[in-house]
């Protein structure tokens, strides 16, 4: 048997090597997807086949990443329960493509993939395999083997001599990529218990972040964000610059409690510098340039978007269905908006787009006001029009 198993070398991937070759006695081929997570890869390669796999398959997957799932949610305005930029659950669609790809590239049989039985990633995997190779066996060892607990995973670990990137005092599980980071266990399963120093990778803590502010300018061209200040980057390293920026000064922590695909409430602890700057640059743009039908339609589809994204259905059709509008909102959202940060804090400052539907004739209380005050008199009595006749008849009971 041959089992392409997804691969990242953290605690549960490190244990799955060994497992499945005990127990399945298959050929194992590692996986992994560079999705800007800021690891050493050819060490977490190395790391694969010495701990027993024939080959170990590692793609740089950023580009595509952020062009192909990044983007389109930014588009969408996804953020599910209205918090979260949806990071993890943005990247498991494409780690999933790619794994059924190298599995029917090297004749497997099956895919595996290290996803808790209570948690939402076994849901991204295994539905986006169904849709795009139906044929393939799933194996989910976690959903199977003994290690119940994390701390019986690092003992199985140690016992085979497995290097493992944490430890019983800080069992912190982390997911990274360049559009955030989700943080989970230890301390913070205690839902009053406020995050430790020590669990945060992407941000700095705001009580010490550099005194004052500092203001950029994020250009949009049809939805992308494609320049901060005038220069021109491609989007990977525009992302990287905010996150870098934004992070120094403790910008994009999330702490929320969530619901997940299978049915129980999480507290889930995330970083999104970049994310969250961008999210709230774009919908200021739309804002002016969308209108008011519109906008407010998109912000509720912006919902389900962010909701079927994190319920693992990418590759399903609804979601290109809800795209395609998606696509069609964006043809005119050209602009700038300025934004300033400081500890803890974005704001924006200005807005600016070519296809501005703000009229400043109309908008004016000063001179140069084009607004006919006239046309209310008309637009109130039939605006009005079925509450008044309601109101003429509760006063008749």
């Amino acid at each position: 048997m041959k089992i392409v198993c997804a691969y990242s070398g953290g605690l549960d991937t490190s244990c799955m090597i060994p497992w499945l070759t005990e127990r399945y006695d298959a050929e194992i081929i590692t996986y992994t997807g560079d999705l800007g997570q800021g690891e050493d890869l050819p060490a977490i390669r190395q790391k694969a086949l010495n701990t027993g796999a024939s080959v170990a398959v590692v793609d740089d997957l950023q580009k595509r990443f952020v062009d192909e799932f990044v983007v389109p949610a930014l588009k969408a305005g996804a953020l599910y329960e209205g918090k979260y930029p949806l990071h993890t659950a943005l990247g498991r669609p494409l780690l999933a493509q790619r794994l059924v790809e190298v599995a029917l590239d090297h004749g497997a049989d099956a895919i595996a993939h290290g996803c808790t039985g209570k948690g939402n990633d076994q849901v991204r995997f295994e539905v986006a395999a169904q849709c795009l190779a139906p044929h393939l066996k799933v194996i989910a060892p976690l959903r199977e083997w003994d290690l119940t607990t994390r701390e019986l995973e690092i003992d199985y670990a140690l016992e085979r001599n497995i290097p493992i990137p944490i430890t019983k005092a800080k069992p912190y599980s982390i997911d990274r990529n360049i559009w955030g980071c989700a943080i989970e266990c230890g301390e913070m399963e205690d839902l009053w218990q406020e995050p430790p120093a020590d669990a945060w990778m992407m941000t700095s803590d705001p009580a010490e972040a550099p005194k004052g502010s500092i203001e950029m300018v994020i250009g949009f061209d049809k939805g992308v964000p494609v320049s901060i200040d005038g220069e021109t980057l491609d989007t990977v390293h525009l992302i990287a610059r905010l996150n870098q920026i934004a992070g120094a000064y403790g910008v994009g922590r999330i702490d929320m409690v969530e619901n997940r695909v299978v049915g129980l409430k999480s507290r889930e602890v995330y970083e999104g510098p970049a994310a969250v700057v961008l999210h709230m640059a774009h919908v200021e743009l739309e804002r002016i340039v969308l209108d008011r039908p519109t906008f407010q339609y998109k912000r509720k589809l912006a919902l389900d978007f962010a909701t079927l994204i994190y319920d693992g259905l990418w590759f399903g059709p609804l979601r290109h269905a809800m795209q395609a509008f998606i696509e069609s909102t964006q043809q005119h959202l050209t602009g700038d908006v300025r934004v300033r940060i400081s500890a803890g804090l974005a704001q924006i400052t200005g807005r600016r787009s070519p296809f501005s539907l703000y009229d400043d004739g109309l908008a004016t209380y000063s001179d140069g006001d084009t607004f006919d005050r006239t046309a209310a008199v008309g637009f109130l009595k039939l605006y009005g029009l079925s509450y008044q006749t309601w109101g003429r008849v509760q006063r008749t009971r």
